[in-house]
């Protein structure tokens, strides 16, 4: 089933259910995705949405930051159940290992050295693992196999 109409049976049933977290954070799926949709003209498809969805945790994860500084352990404790939300409609995520072995066989594949050979190398990673990582972790990743 097409990730748009997994999200309107979900947001049906949050409403019917009555649960107001999980109806928010649809209708803002759905939103940024109608947005988008009107901007560019186009039909999205499940790979678009992803990203939308992707960039939405990303954000969150930012404010998360920002509310943990702020000592809001209400609003964190927010913003987590809502990426957690958003997260059941990601692929599922890569674990350390699995980041790790795509990097390795990218730094061969590209024979990066340096971290002047970054921006090539997650050139070449970031479309593997699109919507199953964070860029920041993988970031980090690279960063410790290049000197």
């Amino acid at each position: 089933m097409p990730l748009k109409e997994t999200l309107a049976l979900d947001l049906k049933e949050s409403m019917k259910s009555k649960d107001k977290v999980r109806k928010n954070v649809v209708t803002l799926i759905r939103a940024a995705i109608k947005q988008r949709e009107v901007d560019e003209r186009v039909e999205l498809k499940d790979a678009d949405i992803i990203d939308i969805i992707a960039k939405q945790v990303k954000q969150m994860k930012d404010s998360l930051v920002v509310f943990q500084k702020g000592n809001r352990q209400d609003l964190v404790d927010h913003t987590n159940e809502e990426i957690k939300i958003l997260l059941d409609y990601l692929p599922p995520q890569l674990s350390n290992e699995e980041l790790e072995q795509i990097v390795k066989e990218s730094i061969q594949e590209t024979k990066a050295q340096t971290k002047k050979d970054l921006g090539k190398l997650m050139a070449v990673i970031m479309p593997k693992v699109k919507g199953k990582a964070d860029g920041k972790h993988v970031n980090q990743i690279v960063a410790k196999y290049l000197q």
